[in-house]
This record gives C-alpha cells, sequence and structure tokens, in this order.
C-alpha cells in the first residue's frame, strides 16, 4: 500500500470563512467549488463572476469573507492567497408539507448545506523552503546497491507469457 504524505496544517498561516445553513444542496455547490479549490485568489473572483450557477454567489461572499479575515486578523496580501482547502458538506433538510388531492399531504425537503473556504498565503511557503535549505543535511547516494523488482505478470520464470498466460 502507498503511504501518502499528511500534509502539516499550520494555523498561523491560513485564514478561512464558514457559511452554515446555505439553501442549496450539497451537490449543487460541489459543482462550483470544484472548479476553484487549488486556484489563486484573483483567479477564483474572476471564474466566480462569470459562471452562471446559483451557486456561485454565496461562495463568492464567502471567499471575500475569508480574504477579509487573512488581511483584517493575519496581515496577509491578497495577491498571495491561495484556496488551499474548499469544501461543501451537507447540511439539515428543511421539512416542508405540500397538500395534495383527498386532503393528503406531500413532503418537500429543502436541503442546505455548509461551505468552508480556507485560505493560504503561499509566500510564507517560500520563506519557509529558502531557510530549510540551509538545515538540511547533504544528500548522499549508494551507487553500489541495486534493486530488482519481479513483476510478476510479465516474469519469464512462470511461464513464457507470464500470469496470464493460458495454455
Amino acid at each position: 500500500m502507498i503511504a501518502k504524505k499528511k500534509i502539516k496544517r499550520n494555523p498561523y498561516r491560513e485564514a478561512y470563512a464558514l457559511g452554515q445553513h446555505i439553501r442549496m444542496s450539497a451537490h449543487k455547490a460541489r459543482r462550483v467549488i470544484d472548479q476553484i479549490r487549488g486556484r489563486s485568489y484573483d483567479e477564483t473572483l474572476m471564474i466566480l463572476e462569470l459562471m452562471p450557477y446559483r451557486a456561485c454567489y454565496p461562495i463568492l461572499k464567502l471567499v471575500y469573507s475569508a480574504a477579509a479575515n487573512a488581511n483584517h486578523n493575519m496581515g496577509f496580501n491578497q495577491a498571495s492567497l491561495v484556496i488551499s482547502k474548499a469544501e461543501v458538506n451537507e447540511g439539515n433538510a428543511m421539512k416542508r408539507l405540500q397538500p395534495r388531492a383527498r386532503g393528503r399531504s406531500y413532503q418537500i425537503k429543502k436541503p442546505t448545506c455548509h461551505i468552508t473556504i480556507v485560505l493560504r498565503d503561499i509566500s510564507l511557503d517560500e520563506i519557509d523552503q529558502e531557510s530549510a535549505m540551509y538545515f538540511k543535511k547533504p544528500g548522499w547516494r549508494n551507487k553500489h546497491t541495486n534493486r530488482t523488482y519481479h513483476d510478476i505478470y510479465t516474469s519469464q520464470s512462470i511461464g513464457n507469457g507470464g500470469l496470464w498466460d493460458k495454455k
């Protein structure tokens, strides 16, 4: 199994905005969020202003709010902000009744969602990489080490055609 490298999040480099109980389905909001994840702040604003979806407006307000939090609370420059994390979770569904024939009623579920936008300052990452170069150990490589990997699907030891050869 391939082990994924965990990225350590530093709360002093990130600013976020959280919108709860936004009156739209999480599926429709994810369609927009997937387009802006990982992009710069300026590029995100252009994308959200030009997309024709109704979900763009509350997401645009959250991006503005997260940038204002980053600028006011932490003193980050808006030109160096990147959306590092953007997620949409389902909220409560408001339940309403629609009258139907013969005195019956039909339940209507109006979904809500919770949207989180996290902005990261990339100018601080560049400073950390430059300072980490001074503390890094010199790299060494053993030229005499030779690794051999045996592939069971194409190996000649099983037969002529490997594992999938039918005889």
